[in-house]
């Protein structure tokens, strides 16, 4: 990953990740999605990062529609 990128959001739910990326580009926030979890069992994580830049605003975002508040956030 790139300099200045923060994860934001880490799920074990692929779905819930997609969603929260594209609340969050609907607003103008880039994201970017990694899924680390294993293709045929489906354990491991999904993390979700956006740029240093736009931290505050996304998770402020995240926080006003609930998206991301049942998992674990760095």
């Amino acid at each position: 990953m790139e300099k200045h990128w923060i994860k934001l959001f880490v799920t074990s739910h692929p779905i819930q990740a997609e969603l929260t990326k594209q609340m969050l580009e609907e607003h103008q926030v880039q994201a970017v999605v990694i899924n680390k979890q294993d293709s045929s069992y489906r354990f491991g994580q999904i993390e979700l990062y956006v740029h240093e830049s736009q931290e505050l605003f996304a998770r402020e975002l995240m926080a006003d529609s609930g998206f991301g508040s049942n998992e674990d956030e760095s």
